[in-house]
């Protein structure tokens, strides 16, 4: 029987990602130097780790409300009411404002689908500044809607004006990601309020893709704290996904959460029961102890790797200063003549694992590095860099 007749046209509208092509490869090769993957190399706390052991060996195995437990709840609505007074937080108390809604996801990721298959559809376009996350432009081609790109290069910002440039009467939802995967870059807190300004006067809904807000090493002075900027911070009307595999290491656990205007949430909600159901139910209760464990040595040490990086990499690449996240984007040296995928396919020769930005973008000009990993194999990884672009 010939079966891919079975398969449908959303399944074939989209490709592997060019990242797991790469892990494979680099699975094949001897003591590869890999700076590919986004993964923190550090591991969970012993302390989250005790929570969730405690939760399975008490039993707490079973489903849980689909909206999430009332503790990670709890935790997370102080957390949130917090850091956003003025926007979301309900006069100084550890309570959301009644307009917004909480929804514990499978990861931020599990937020990005349901988000996307709650707004949008057939007919909508969904507006992705360029470069972007990997997952972005196939989630919204699985949710039916069109994605149009805004070109942010050479400077990687995504300012309202490059925003507006492609919006259009079909457009329904901007996705925002700060700090950014791949470049790094964190907007500033004015250009997260004029993005939202644009996004409420065109009647377009603004996704904050947050999954880095802790590794921010440009955090700034806003509504009473320091802090990551976040539209958020501008105005209610925001939908924000966060979660816990960057923060916390806890990649392979897959919790997170979105907040943002009620009517979404309930449908995010919706969808959710028809298709996570919840959240894994041991992951949320270690998520609501996670979110009082101080990880500030690790990000100061990944501010330290990124000084690095950008001490060795400036010198030979175009590169902008990644402001948070734990990625670089440096160009191809152009005197080389080389596309991204030419470069990383030279690297591979030297046994060093990075990713084309054609993975991330519409260009391949630029390619990804992580320096998600020890200070020894970021040093070899460097040096072969160098190399290449003396060469």
């Amino acid at each position: 029987m010939d079966t891919s007749r079975f398969i449908s046209d959303r399944a074939k509208g989209i490709d592997a990602s060019g990242i797991r092509r790469v892990m494979d490869l680099g699975a094949t090769l001897k003591d590869p130097i890999n700076l590919s993957i986004g993964q923190p190399d550090f591991d969970v706390p012993d302390t989250i780790k005790a929570a969730a052991c405690d939760a399975i060996n008490q039993g707490n195995n079973h489903y849980t409300q689909t909206q999430g437990t009332p503790g990670l709840r709890a935790a997370v609505t102080a957390r949130l009411a917090q850091e956003f007074p003025k926007t979301i937080g309900r006069g100084g108390t550890e309570q959301l404002d009644s307009g917004t809604g909480l929804l514990i996801t499978s990861g931020v990721s599990g937020g990005l689908v349901l988000s996307l298959l709650a707004t949008v559809g057939p007919g909508d376009e969904v507006v992705i500044p360029d470069p972007y996350f990997v997952m972005y432009k196939h989630l919204v081609t699985l949710a039916g809607a069109t994605p149009v790109y805004v070109d942010t290069y050479p400077d990687f910002a995504v300012t309202a004006e490059r925003i507006e440039s492609a919006l259009t009467e079909r457009t329904k939802l901007v996705l925002f990601n700060t700090p950014s995967n791949p470049t790094g870059v964190v907007a500033t807190q004015p250009i997260c309020k004029e993005v939202v300004e644009l996004c409420e006067r065109r009647g377009v809904l603004l996704v904050s893709d947050e999954i880095y807000d802790e590794f921010c090493y440009e955090k700034t002075e806003v509504d009473g704290g320091t802090w990551c900027p976040s539209p958020l911070h501008a105005s209610p009307n925001v939908l924000l996904l966060r979660g816990y595999s960057k923060t916390y290491g806890m990649t392979g656990w897959r919790l997170g959460y979105a907040a943002g205007p009620a009517p979404i949430i309930e449908q995010m909600t919706k969808i959710q029961q028809y298709s996570f159901v919840c959240a894994p139910s041991m992951v949320q209760a270690a998520g609501a102890l996670a979110l009082g464990v101080d990880m500030s040595q690790h990000v100061s040490a990944y501010q330290r790797k990124r000084d690095r990086v950008v001490e060795r990499l400036s010198p030979h690449h175009n590169l902008t200063t990644p402001g948070g996240a734990f990625y670089a984007f440096p160009e191809v040296p152009p005197s080389m003549g080389l596309s991204a995928t030419q470069f990383v396919e030279k690297a591979i020769e030297k046994n060093l694992l990075i990713i084309p930005g054609s993975v991330f973008s519409q260009r391949d000009t630029h390619f990804r590095l992580s320096y998600a990993c020890d200070d020894a194999m970021l040093e070899r990884g460097l040096d072969v860099l160098v190399e290449l672009a003396s060469g």
